[in-house]
């Protein structure tokens, strides 16, 4: 019997062959590296392959083939979201080496050491942090790469069990407060597990409803790939109850990850109890991660059945961005007003998603970019903000900060500002796309709800900016440390990409534009 092999198209997956080598190899390093050298050398190794794979990406870019027997689609969508990840991952990598604010680094040395010994209260003191954040870190930007361009159902879920386990990890890795961190690292575990329990269950029912179909002559009936999916959405005479379970059930598991309501309770307590570094790399690129998925799961596999599923994906947008908006005037712990910030533009995007035209996929596809720039740079400016016990997050240890450190209190008043949807940021461009292209698809509806809350969204911001300017220092007002050169270096970026895409955004549209066609 003569086995067929599928065909690979090496060139156009090498982005993701980069990112998996390197992860493989940061594993390496860290059984045969001296411990003095690791971070060093996980350092240069994460930046350079995700330079490295930002290379080859470029050079692949009028690259649209479908390889893998199938399972990877490499078309514009795809390439112009790899290439998002890879650049709001170098900018993560660098919060997550940064090394100068406090000894040892902001993860802890050995994870597994009970909390509160004593060996605990010495390692936290001297140990030099963790170098496992590496490889971790690098296996989920793999998995991430490979979310956005799986075209089948079940390459899908193994690139999310393969960004969703390292997250985990990371988020207990947390030097200080490590209770908190164990308990925001198991909650995210539990409900991911649980969410990743229903989108494989949707693919079982998504299966069945295709069993009948053939997507193309010769080929075997049924399938998840988004090809069959697709014919039998638009063809098959099958009662549609297995479709809509099945599409509602992957829904979920990608709301989950996308941070959208009520799937979103896991977001506040994680982004607090997380290294701040490791909640700016969730809140950029998972975000990229997940609603690429979901344009992918929309726009390719369950197109035929769009005036089934936007009116519910519509109420879940509304809903996102009432939660996201109001929760976040009540907040006190700035980590957590900027998780239920996360929820609130998971609900903006949702608008684009729904759209229902290729400038809502464009869009959509730049805000993500837009946001996780501007995001990262906010979580940079949180790790400076210290104490004796380490960052000081609650909103009253804020007040006067902008008498003490005028500089710093100026960029993070423009991110918040951006954030607010503010003329001449980012932010505004940003809610402009999805908003115009969700009005030209006729989702009207949903650009009112949008309108609404981001003028709800805008009190909990302003409320900082007037608590950081025009209150008094007093006793308790934490000191802005002085940044190293890799927090530096993200938080510059960060804030010129706010800045630059707020006044010059055209480039940037255009080639989401021009990126913004699915194949099949």
């Amino acid at each position: 019997m003569t086995i067929k092999f599928p065909d690979i198209d090496y060139a156009a997956i090498a982005p993701l062959l980069i990112m998996f080598g390197v992860a493989a190899l940061g594993v390496l390093v860290e059984a045969f590296v001296p411990k003095r050298a690791r971070h060093l050398t996980q350092l240069v190794l994460a930046l350079a392959g995700l330079v490295a794979a930002l290379v080859v990406l470029v050079t692949q870019a009028e690259t649209r083939v479908v390889t893998a027997g199938g399972a990877i689609a490499v078309d514009g969508p795809a390439l112009f979201l790899q290439g998002s990840i890879i650049v709001l991952a170098i900018m993560a990598v660098l919060l997550i080496g940064e090394r100068s604010l406090e000894k040892g680094g902001p993860f802890v040395a050995q994870a597994a050491i009970t909390v509160g010994s004593e060996d605990d209260r010495r390692q936290a003191a001297r140990a030099d942090g963790a170098t496992e954040v590496y490889p971790l870190a690098t296996f989920a930007i793999f998995g991430m790469m490979l979310f956005v361009s799986a075209n089948d159902l079940l390459t899908m879920f193994i690139a999310l069990e393969v960004l969703s386990l390292p997250l985990y990890l990371m988020c207990a890795l947390a030097r200080r407060r490590r209770l908190v961190s164990q308990e925001a690292a198991l909650k995210y575990f539990m409900l991911g597990a649980y969410a990743s329990a229903f989108f494989l269950f949707g693919v079982a029912l998504v299966y069945g409803f295709t069993a009948s179909v053939q997507a193309a002559p010769g080929r075997m009936a049924g399938g998840v790939d988004f090809a069959t999916i697709h014919a039998a959405a638009t063809q098959s005479p099958a009662n549609r109850a297995l479709l809509f379970g099945g599409l509602a059930m992957i829904a979920i598991g990608l709301l989950f990850k996308a941070a959208a309501a009520p799937f979103h309770v896991w977001t506040p307590d994680v982004y607090q109890g997380a290294p701040t570094a490791v909640t700016g790399f969730m809140a950029a690129c998972t975000k990229v991660a997940a609603f690429g998925a979901l344009l992918r799961v929309l726009y390719v596999a369950f197109d035929g059945a769009r005036w089934d599923f936007t009116p519910v994906l519509g109420a879940i947008a509304i809903l996102t961005m009432l939660v996201g908006a109001v929760l976040s005037v009540t907040q006190t712990d700035l980590k957590r007003l900027l998780a239920y910030s996360s929820i609130a533009n998971a609900g903006y995007l949702l608008v684009g998603v729904l759209a229902g035209v290729r400038e809502g996929i464009s869009s959509t596809m730049f805000y993500l970019v837009a946001y996780g720039f501007t995001v990262i740079a906010a979580f940079a400016v949180v790790t400076l903000v210290r104490d004796a016990d380490g960052e000081a997050t609650h909103l009253s240890r804020w007040a006067g900060l902008g008498r003490r450190s005028p500089v710093f209190a100026g960029v993070f008043t423009f991110i918040l500002l951006a954030f607010a949807g503010i003329p001449l940021t980012s932010g505004f461009i940003s809610k402009f796309a999805v908003f115009g292209a969700a009005l030209d698809g006729g989702q009207t509806w949903l650009v009112i709800a949008g309108v609404i809350t981001s003028m709800v969204l805008a009190f909990p911001y302003l409320r900082v900016v007037v608590m950081m300017w025009l209150s008094e220092p007093g006793e308790s007002t934490p000191t802005i440390a002085v940044p190293g050169a890799l927090t530096a270096a993200a938080l510059v970026i960060g804030v010129a990409a706010t800045l630059v895409l707020g006044v010059a955004p055209a480039p940037l549209l255009n080639l989401s534009d021009t990126a913004g066609q699915f194949i099949r």
